[in-house]
């Protein structure tokens, strides 16, 4: 058992479903698009790196009152594992955690006004988007309906994102986009959104090793067709502002970064990096400082930086196969938590590659393989639990709250795993915009040994089949 304090962000990756899209999961906001229903490969989040200036998007379906989009989604599933775990959980998985149970993990309300991707003045628009559904306890901002009212509570109600969208003709030629206000993390290839990405599971660069929101301002300049620039300020990894419980602890964090957008689009790479404090005050208020002997003190957690690296390149080798690579380094500077041998700050890093395949208009293969080492048994874990106030589960835990602990490896502890499935995506009449069912077969292993699956930590390995749809409207 240990304290798990914040969400962690990921790095290189491949491509979704069908069709390329840019590597920026905000180019979803920006354009006036919908999240495609997973005909388009699921994009990194952050504002896209800009071609040259083509043609206006076709509006995506669904209702449109004034330029103003209204949009629905639901998503639900069911993940099959036979070793049938005492706890209920899959370990080394967040959103499809529950074994054996059928899940509704989202129902997605989205309000948005889009920018106009090819504005060349200013433009402005929003996006208002909440969640009701089991994701919703890992999608949290710390002090917004982050606290169900018992531990049956395994749907909860969630804010994605709430912020204003501004294209600005300056200070580049091809101008700047912004995002003010809370919003989900530009790092990363699998994202929130789940017509986004190739499955219903997770890899563990998505759990463990990115942050998944941010409150405060991410700015895109568009230095050339070739190259973005990204640039921003939060209070920190999935935290809103200042009392509360709504952070962590007292400091800001920020987003550094570049996209490229070469071969006319055909190859992508997008390098985000997110720096700042992570570590919960109530934990260094506890903590004992092994040279004094006495505790740390809760300011403390503000001078031990959190790295959250992460790089996806994108290549489109044909009109049917796309390949993404991602590759993910996080790392904690506080040794403090660990007791064996000489103190060790956090690290964990991975590699995850995907394949997406179109064997028709409605069929689509996908394939993703993974490594990802955690030095120090500290990143990969699960949380049994629903409730913020209660023992093993992860908002109390990014919190510091007493007793609020996960349940982890605890040892250094390489982690593989493979994944197959397929996408079918039939065609139905309005009003459905779209239908995605997802099966899948994983199989997890601790490559460096250990047993951190099944009941009690007793195997080796995990084979889990499941499936998902979701439905857009």
């Amino acid at each position: 058992m240990r304290i798990r304090r914040s969400r962690f962000t990921g790095v290189l990756m491949a491509t979704s479903l069908a069709a390329f899209a840019t590597p920026s999961a905000f180019a979803q906001t920006a354009a006036p698009a919908a999240a495609p229903p997973a005909a388009t490969p699921p994009a990194a989040s952050g504002t896209a790196t800009t071609p040259a200036p083509a043609a206006p998007a076709a509006p995506p379906p669904g209702l449109w009152i004034d330029g103003i989009h209204l949009g629905a989604q639901i998503e639900g599933g069911f993940t099959i594992n036979p070793q049938t775990p005492e706890d209920g959980v899959n370990y080394g998985r967040l959103f499809d955690d529950r074994a054996n149970q059928a899940q509704l993990n989202q129902v997605l309300l989205t309000v948005n006004k889009p920018t106009d991707p090819n504005a060349t003045g200013f433009d402005w628009g929003f996006k208002l988007q909440g969640m009701y559904g089991s994701d919703a306890r890992y999608t949290h901002f710390l002090g917004v309906f982050d606290q169900a009212p018992g531990p049956g509570y395994e749907n909860q109600f969630d804010v994605v994102e709430a912020d204003v969208l501004l294209h600005l003709p300056f200070p580049t030629a091809g101008g700047m986009d912004a995002h003010v206000g809370l919003f989900p993390t530009p790092l990363g290839y699998e994202v929130i959104d789940p017509s986004a990405n190739p499955f219903y599971s997770h890899s563990y660069i998505f759990n463990f090793g990115l942050p998944l929101k941010h409150a405060g301002i991410l700015t895109t300049s568009h230095i050339t067709p070739l190259l973005d620039f990204y640039l921003g300020v939060d209070t920190g990894v999935n935290t809103t502002f200042g009392c509360c419980n709504a952070d962590d602890n007292g400091q800001v964090a920020g987003i550094i970064g570049v996209g490229l957008n070469m071969m006319g689009g055909n190859l992508t790479v997008l390098a985000l990096s997110h720096i700042g404090p992570e570590n919960a005050s109530r934990t260094f208020a506890s903590l004992i400082n092994p040279d004094t002997g006495v505790p740390f003190g809760g300011k403390a957690a503000n001078g031990y930086m959190r790295y959250y690296n992460d790089v996806v390149l994108t290549w489109k080798a044909s009109d049917a196969l796309t390949l993404t690579t991602e590759a993910n380094w996080v790392r904690d500077d506080f040794d403090g938590f660990y007791s064996s041998g000489k103190p060790s700050a956090a690290n964990a890093f991975g590699v995850a590659q995907y394949a997406s395949y179109t064997l028709s208009d409605t069929v689509t293969f996908n394939a993703r393989a993974e490594v990802y080492r955690d030095d120090n048994g500290f990143f990969v874990t699960a949380f049994p639990n629903n409730v913020g106030l209660m023992n093993n589960n992860f908002v109390g835990g990014e919190l510091g709250l007493p007793g609020a602990t996960s349940v982890g490896a605890g040892k250094a502890t390489t982690y593989g795993e493979i994944t197959i499935g397929l996408t079918f995506k039939p065609s139905l009449p309005a009003p459905i915009t779209g239908l995605l069912i997802r099966p899948e077969l994983r199989v997890d292993d601790a490559l460096s040994g250990g047993h951190p699956f099944g009941s009690n930590m007793n195997a080796s390995s995990q084979v889990t089949i499941a499936s998902d749809f979701v439905l857009t409207f």
